[in-house]
């Protein structure tokens, strides 16, 4: 492992050697990499699509982006344009959950992050530029990723082998947004965005706005800025589930039978709650800036953002009675306490660079990080639970030119993060994470419409923690290959395989403690070893002008899958979970298709239908907990000029298979239309949307998610978003 010296200075020195190779004379220009991503956008193509990639004069220097177009490569959903625009939320799991195969755990407005096939937490990676987020979203469901919208050309979800080129941990898949911050081009002259809106559902209010500032011929300056704030979270009926409520009724009635009839009433009153959900009410803003240098021979860029976040914790009401002194002695969030929030703040420092080379290699390409993170659980005015960490991430990735239908990438990747836990609820030790890895992806098109790609990757990774003296290092071997067949007129089939390996988490390893977010009292195993899985995927596509249709199986095996079991014990009033490793099963399909009825000149009608599903099981003993039930989305786009309409109809099925101690989900079925408009035409500078998600008011309850008992879906949310470009 590389000491904590060399950490800044194999960063620093990357960048040296980019900063000292890519003068060549200014007025030469380059053109995007012929390799970058082709999969396609959920919007239409136009300059609405990506806006700051459209030229704003003559003489424009682009910079391409890591290739994502190999067949082993290729991502499973895209979002961008204006679809991005209009389902920018606070975090990144509800901008994505109308995706294929993706949920979110929605465990607040606060917090909420992408599910992929079932999988969440350490084994689904959000990154930037393939970088991660460098904060504690991965330690517990209730904190929130560390993601801005504002500065993202667009989301890429990526599952399988794909995920091998950004780490061997993320068994479930990645999310890989592709970051502006540091600009990829010099314009001509100044550009800009800003974006304004407004949501009914929760009050919620949103300013941003961003300018790029040409210095010169080669260098560019950004600076950026957003603010978002929204009160409790308005929903269709009640805030608690059926069988909440009737655990908080059966509660109150013992209360009444002791002679607690105050304290029988107000749980009373609790259980009939509509409305809104309390304590849900966010606020958030950041502020970021980055300068790039930029030529034919390559680039240069840094940036930096502040993001800070206030948030609340939605609690779940106490359905048991203590008396005052349990009371006092045990704490934790019971019934009548002080409200929880969370102040989130980070620092964070990127950089990128690539060097073109010729010859075998391409270019090398290098992207840094470097994050100080912190937030501070208060129950009420009162300091709670602070954590508190630093993260460094670091790739360099060399790109192998296309000779004669072979290509590649290979490089190196190194992180560090470190976390400290202080207060009442540090269920897990402070603990340090180090890894290194060696990966490389190669691919092979020997003519006929065949492809073939193959990867593998290395990843050392050590977990150590002083308070608990502990320190293990983990070797880690992945590897994929994959076929694929395409014909001249846009059909196309494939399958992959994948063994992927994960090292057990800091949390799965050392949590001794109550955890409220997942209302648990969590043991972690010091004996737990490497998780493996192997995983088969296979694929039918067709793509053409007026109609596409994909269809994705897929199957995982896992060995040592790595999860919390009930062991039926109680401690300190919380059902014990004991982190376990046991054989698992991952199973689904994903599906969607759509089809031009009508055409005409400067108009379209089109159809559009999807679905997923996952079915997961531990073996041996039952369903896998919080998995997404078999959902169904159908709608149409009609286009008129400069208008742009959709109508969707999304039906989620009921899901009673789940785990020990959780409450089955009703079916629901949520109805949303969506207008966009470009008053001074397609390519203009304007445009204005305007939502009604959920219209019919409905209550809904995400599966995947811990607090579905009392936090249901926004109810009828209807949204107005203004977008001007310059």
């Amino acid at each position: 492992m590389l000491s904590r010296s060399l950490r800044f200075a194999a960063l620093l020195g990357s960048a040296s050697l980019i900063a000292g190779t890519t003068a060549v004379p200014a007025g030469a220009q380059t053109q995007p990499d012929e390799t970058e991503n082709s999969a396609p956008s959920s919007s239409r193509t136009s300059a609405h699509d990506s806006p700051h990639d459209r030229p704003a004069a003559s003489e424009i220097v682009v910079v391409g982006h890591p290739p994502t177009d190999f067949g082993l490569l290729a991502a499973t959903g895209t979002i961008s344009g204006d679809a991005l625009v209009s389902s920018t939320r606070a975090q990144i799991g509800e901008i994505l959950n109308s995706l294929p195969g993706v949920s979110s755990t929605s465990f607040s407005p606060g917090a909420s992050r992408p599910v992929l096939r079932g999988f969440s937490g350490d084994r689904v990676s959000v990154l930037t530029d393939g970088i991660g987020s460098l904060d504690a979203s991965n330690v517990s469901v209730d904190h929130a990723v560390v993601f801005d919208a504002l500065t993202v050309d667009h989301i890429d979800v990526y599952h399988g082998p794909s995920v091998l080129l950004f780490g061997g941990n993320a068994i479930g898949g990645a999310v890989n947004a592709l970051d502006k911050r540091i600009p990829r081009q010099v314009p001509g002259s100044i550009t800009g965005t800003a974006i304004g809106s407004y949501g009914t559902a929760a009050d919620e209010r949103a300013l941003s706005g961003a300018l790029d500032v040409p210095l010169g011929d080669r260098f560019v300056a950004h600076v950026d800025g957003s603010w978002r704030k929204s009160d409790d979270l308005r929903i269709g009926g009640h805030v608690y589930s059926k069988a909440l409520r009737a655990e908080m009724l059966e509660s109150a009635a013992e209360l009444r039978g002791e002679g607690e009839a105050g304290e029988a009433d107000e749980l009373e009153e609790a259980a009939g709650r509509k409305g809104r959900i309390p304590n849900s009410a966010a606020r958030t803003s950041t502020i970021g800036a980055g300068l790039a240098f930029i030529d034919a021979g390559g680039s240069l860029g840094i940036s930096y953002q502040r993001y800070d976040t206030r948030y609340g914790v939605p609690a779940r009401p106490a359905t048991e009675h203590h008396d005052e002194e349990e009371e006092g002695e045990e704490g934790g969030h019971e019934h009548g306490e002080e409200p929880v929030t969370i102040d989130l703040v980070q620092d964070r420092f990127d950089l990128r660079g690539e060097v073109k080379l010729g010859g075998f290699f391409d270019s090398f390409q290098v992207r840094g990080a470097y994050a100080d993170y912190r937030h501070v659980e208060y129950e009420g005015e009162e300091t709670g639970t602070v954590f508190e960490g630093e993260g460094l991430e670091a790739r360099g990735d060399l790109v192998q030119a296309n000779r004669a239908g072979w290509r590649g990438r290979s490089g190196v990747q190194y992180l560090w993060r470190s976390l400290t836990v202080t207060g009442p609820e540090a269920v897990v030790p402070d603990y340090d994470i180090e890894r290194l890895g060696f990966f490389t992806l190669q691919s092979f098109e020997p003519g006929g419409g065949f492809s073939i790609d193959a990867s593998g990757r290395y990843d050392q990774a050590r977990i150590s923690s002083r308070g608990a003296d502990y320190s293990k290092d983990f070797d880690l071997w992945s590897g994929a290959v994959g076929a694929a067949w395409k014909s001249d007129g846009g059909f196309s089939l494939g399958a992959n395989y994948v063994h992927g390996a994960r090292a057990p988490s800091p949390e799965e390893l050392l949590s001794d403690g109550i955890h409220i977010a997942t209302q648990s009292y969590e043991v972690g195993d010091r004996t737990l070893g490497i998780e493996r899985s192997n995983g088969f995927e296979a694929y039918v596509r067709f793509g053409s002008p007026k109609f596409d249709l994909s269809l994705t199986g897929y199957y995982t095996d896992f060995d040592n899958y790595i999860a919390p079991l009930a062991t039926g014990e109680v401690r300190e009033e919380q059902p014990v979970y004991q982190y376990t490793g046991v054989d698992a099963v991952f199973k689904g399909f994903e599906a969607s298709g759509s089809v031009e009825a009508f055409g005409w000149d400067g108009g379209s009608l089109r159809f559009d239908a999807a679905a997923d599903y996952t079915h997961a099981r531990i073996k041996n003993l039952g369903p896998v907990p919080r998995i997404p039930p078999l959902r169904i989305r159908g709608g149409s786009d009609l286009r008129l000029g400069d208008l742009n309409l959709r109508a969707e109809v999304e039906w989620n099925a009921s899901q009673d298979r789940v785990g020990a101690f959780e409450n089955p989900t009703d079916a629901f079925t949520l109805v949303n239309l969506n207008a966009d408009w470009h008053p001074l035409g397609e390519d203009g500078p304007v445009t204005v949307i305007l939502a009604a998600n959920n219209l019919f008011d409905v209550v809904g309850r995400r599966s995947a998610s811990f607090t579905r008992d009392f936090v249901p879906i926004a109810g009828r949310d209807v949204r107005l978003t203004t977008k001007f470009s310059f």
